[in-house]
């Protein structure tokens, strides 16, 4: 009895496993799991590897460094430099002065403003009057005879040079303005005598400052030196 019982479970046991086997296994039968068009879900794991490729697959010897030598590095050039801008110069020479004091006042005055100085003394002719007068006979008594005509035509104040370079000559006066000397002159003419005139000249000493003055437009010398003139000169 019991056997029969155990034989009829075997049995049954076959038949539920042949069941499950054949209704309750889809992919057995290659039933998809998903629906139509959704792609399959697939593990990391189960994915195929990718092809290696012969480049990639033999390790990458390190490209070598080319390293230059230290002694061979060039310094790095300095930037250009602006050349600092030249200063240009003006080169005067003031003057003249009456005297030494004058010149040393106005060498005091520019004393910070000129880059250069220098005083000089130039000897000048200056014209100190004008003569008329009667050139005399070469003799003394024909001097005398020439003044006595002369005051016979009225023509006063005159005298008898008597020494120098000039002697015998009948001087008619020495002016300082050269119009009053002419007008004598033509006085004495028109009584008839050969009257003369001409320039009285000395030499005197004359005084000047040459200067160095840079042209930056802050210089005005004029401001401080007052009376004399300026003209341009060679640098020194």
């Amino acid at each position: 009895m019991f056997l029969r019982l155990l034989f009829v479970l075997l049995i049954a046991l076959n038949i539920a496993v042949g069941a499950w086997l054949l209704l309750g296994q889809d992919d057995v039968h290659g039933r998809s799991a998903t629906d139509a068009g959704v792609p399959e879900l697939r593990l990391l794991s189960e994915r195929p590897a990718p092809p290696v490729s012969t480049s990639s697959a033999a390790p990458m010897a390190p490209a070598p460094v080319a390293t230059a030598p230290a002694a061979s590095t060039a310094p790095a050039a300095p930037a250009p430099v602006a050349p600092p801008r030249q200063t240009s110069y003006t080169c005067m020479a003031l003057g003249p002065f009456a005297t030494q004091a004058d010149m040393r006042t106005a060498r005091t005055a520019l004393s910070n403003q000129a880059a250069r100085m220098r005083s000089r003394q130039e000897q000048t002719t200056q014209t100190t009057g004008w003569w008329v007068y009667l050139p005399g006979g070469g003799s003394r008594d024909r001097a005398l005879e020439l003044g006595r005509r002369l005051s016979a035509a009225n023509v006063g104040e005159y005298f008898i040079v008597s020494s120098g370079d000039q002697s015998n000559t009948i001087s008619l006066g020495l002016f300082k303005d050269p119009a009053n000397a002419r007008r004598r002159r033509d006085q004495v003419v028109s009584a008839g005598f050969p009257a003369q005139m001409s320039e009285r000249t000395e030499s005197v000493p004359e005084y000047w400052l040459d200067v160095v003055i840079a042209d930056n437009g802050r210089t005005d010398w004029r401001s401080r030196v007052h009376g004399v003139g300026s003209h341009s000169t060679g640098c020194f």
